[in-house]
């Protein structure tokens, strides 16, 4: 009978696998929403750049400056668009401060770890922000094409060369190896609370940004809606972050992406 007991899992290690249940169900769910509505907006986006070939075609004016609404929905499929590819990378550290909440005998640490997703995706948003501003700034001066894609090959080649050369410069390493050490980055700066779980989650997503903004302006290059890139892209964070070589795999994708920014600079200069 003694061994029963012994062997039964204790009352908080039950609350420890149902809160990591509830929380990785929720981010399943969001990750899936933000999918399923990426899916239906890369299908519009084909329907209109379709629609402004053809009216390229014909002779009529197909790179007209975008008006409020146009820029806000673009806002907001870059936010949606962060939140499928970043929170699985992320899901970790959330189960780890959740844990970490129960352990210290916090009642509320569902609500904290909610507040952490919070803060988190609050610095991508920010980052969506800036993404959509670029985005329609390169519209307005006419180098990208109906699918989104960079229409200059100068463009084209500088983008993929800043994305390499960065995946070699000590912020990004430093920015992944605060990634990659979830148990360090709640050792520092930890803080109790929901607000503290909000903090927390803004400084982990600001460091998140810190690491992966340079990927994402690969969409410029290869369209921003084209939803086979941005799975290899959120695959390839997903692999930078969580393997122990995940550094190494970084860096040899940089050297790709400088070969061929390289190699795109040198054709279109010899073009």
């Amino acid at each position: 009978m003694q061994t029963v007991l012994a062997d039964a899992p204790s009352s908080l290690e039950r609350l420890l696998r149902r809160d990591r249940l509830v929380i990785g169900f929720g981010l399943a769910v969001l990750t899936v929403l933000s999918w399923a509505y990426l899916v239906r907006m890369a299908g519009g986006m084909r329907s209109a750049a379709v629609e402004a070939e053809m009216h390229a075609a014909m002779g009529m004016p197909g790179m007209g400056a975008w008006g409020v609404a146009d820029s806000v929905a673009l806002f907001l499929m870059w936010a949606v668009m962060m939140v499928g590819m970043m929170l699985p990378s992320s899901a970790p550290v959330i189960l780890l401060m959740l844990a970490v909440y129960r352990r210290r005998g916090d009642r509320h640490a569902r609500l904290s770890a909610a507040a952490f997703v919070s803060g988190y995706l609050l610095a991508w948003t920010m980052f969506s922000l800036a993404a959509s501003a670029a985005q329609v700034g390169l519209h307005q001066a006419a180098l990208l094409s109906p699918e989104m894609a960079s229409g200059s090959a100068t463009l084209a080649g500088a983008i993929l060369l800043i994305a390499g050369i960065y995946q070699w410069l000590p912020l990004k390493n430093r920015c992944l190896t605060h990634c990659q050490s979830p148990l360090g980055f709640l050792a520092r700066h930890w803080q109790e609370g929901a607000k503290g779980g909000l903090m927390m989650g803004l400084r982990h997503g600001i460091s998140c940004v810190g690491c992966c903004w340079a990927l994402m302006t690969l969409l410029f290059v290869v369209g921003v809606m084209n939803l086979m890139w941005v799975a290899a892209i959120a695959a390839f964070v997903l692999v930078e972050k969580l393997l122990p070589q995940g550094a190494r795999v970084g860096r040899v994708a940089g050297g790709l992406l400088m070969v061929w920014g390289t190699y795109v600079l040198i054709r279109s200069a010899a073009g």
